[in-house]
């Protein structure tokens, strides 16, 4: 299936991935990384898991799982019917279909909202991400490996000059801290067994270079 159109359907993992249009930077100084994250939060962490990602200066890389409407609580539950003018309990309301379009459109906003305020601060018109986003669907456990593994070691991939386990913008080294955050960390770490085994396959120079 087409990467730009492929739906965002509930209880499935996605790697999502874009860069800025022409090559051109999104991300153009500290502030900029964290109110990327701010914005996703705001927009999305009712409805999407964040399990990794890597912001780099041009291109961001996000793993993360649409939450079941089951999941969801009754208030967020409101936020979706308020989109469609119905309840979700409705019988008008085509569960699979319907959901995946809020979804989009919550990505659409979130991204409309981060750009707005980009090109406000540099001066620029026009779209600042290069087309729709892309996503592929994650259908395993060995995958879901493979792609926490490449999104943290993404500033290697990109011959960054530092090590990618200090690079700041990655959720490498969150999901071994002990601060409390909405990052699904003991979930990943349970997919590689231990904090140990988390280290070791990420220095494992064998790992793919590219799984997009």
């Amino acid at each position: 299936m087409n990467r730009y159109l492929l739906p965002l359907e509930e209880g499935k993992f996605y790697h999502i991935y874009n860069q800025g249009n022409n090559g051109e930077n999104i991300f153009y100084n500290e502030g900029n990384y964290t109110y990327f994250l701010q914005k996703l939060d705001y927009y999305l962490s009712d409805f999407v898991e964040l399990y990794a990602f890597c912001l780099m200066p041009n291109h961001y890389h996000l793993l993360i799982r649409i939450k079941p409407l089951a999941e969801l609580d009754e208030k967020t539950k409101e936020k979706i019917a308020a989109f469609y003018h119905k309840p979700v309990s409705s019988q008008r309301f085509n569960r699979l279909e319907s959901y995946s379009q809020f979804i989009s459109n919550q990505f659409r906003l979130f991204f409309m909202s981060y750009s707005k305020s980009i090109n406000k601060q540099i001066g620029r018109s026009g779209s600042l991400f290069r087309e729709i986003f892309k996503r592929k669907e994650i259908t395993s456990l060995l995958y879901l490996q493979q792609a926490v593994i490449y999104i943290h070691r993404n500033p290697l991939h990109h011959g960054f000059e530092i090590d990618f386990k200090d690079y700041r913008w990655s959720s490498y080294g969150k999901i071994i801290e002990e601060k409390v955050t909405k990052l699904k960390k003991k979930e990943v770490l349970k997919w590689f067994e231990d904090k140990e085994n988390y280290h070791y396959v990420h220095n494992n120079d064998s790992i793919e270079d590219d799984i997009e």
